[in-house]
């Protein structure tokens, strides 16, 4: 019997709906109609929840395949879960480019960082801010939330900050600013990289 049959079976042994049986997993209704028509299976933290309900192991729920995919998949989304952690960093980092003595001052001839910045190029430097504050709450953004927003809404934003990153390199390098454009050049093959990793899981 595969799980799917299992989960039913057990799920009906106990006069259980699927209603009440998601209530007592915490998840949804419908995440437990997709496990009982073999269209998923329950991530480990679900499956154990499952095991307790019905008083039985996880072996007893899984045959040795059955295990395997789950352990795999669990890996995947551990994978995801990392790259979306560093992506969320990487867009956080871009706050260092406010302080980091990057621009040139073409009074005193020397770099400064973007608040003395400010005071000589005040128009500019206000597009300045707006790339590095954009970036740095999507980053916060990702960080805290991502783990509770559907995986879509992740690549949405994810494409939002590599279109940003882009965007921001070339307006650098336009405006002549050899440091930032190397900065936010890494910044953007960083995630570039991220990216394509976590699209090439399953």
């Amino acid at each position: 019997m595969d799980f799917n049959e299992k989960l039913q079976y057990l799920r009906k042994q106990k006069n259980m709906t699927q209603e009440q049986l998601a209530e007592k997993l915490f998840v949804s209704r419908t995440a437990v109609s997709k496990w009982e028509s073999g269209k998923g299976y329950p991530n480990i933290e679900s499956l154990k929840g499952i095991a307790n309900v019905f008083e039985i192991t996880i072996d007893d729920l899984l045959s040795g395949d059955e295990l395997i995919v789950v352990a795999e998949k669990e890996n995947q989304n551990n994978l995801k879960r990392i790259y979306n952690a560093i992506f969320g960093v990487l867009d956080v980092a871009a706050i260092l480019l406010v302080f980091l003595p990057l621009y040139w001052n073409p009074k005193g001839g020397y770099s400064v960082n973007l608040f003395l910045f400010s005071d000589v190029l005040s128009g500019v430097s206000l597009i300045y801010w707006l790339f590095f504050i954009i970036l740095t709450l999507m980053g916060a953004f990702e960080l805290l939330f991502f783990h509770k927003f559907k995986e879509q809404w992740g690549n949405v934003f994810e494409k939002i900050s590599l279109s940003i990153s882009m965007v921001a390199t070339l307006f650098f390098g336009a405006v002549k600013e050899p440091y930032v454009v190397a900065f936010m050049f890494l910044f953007f093959l960083g995630k570039l990289f991220l990216w394509m990793k976590k699209k090439a899981i399953k």
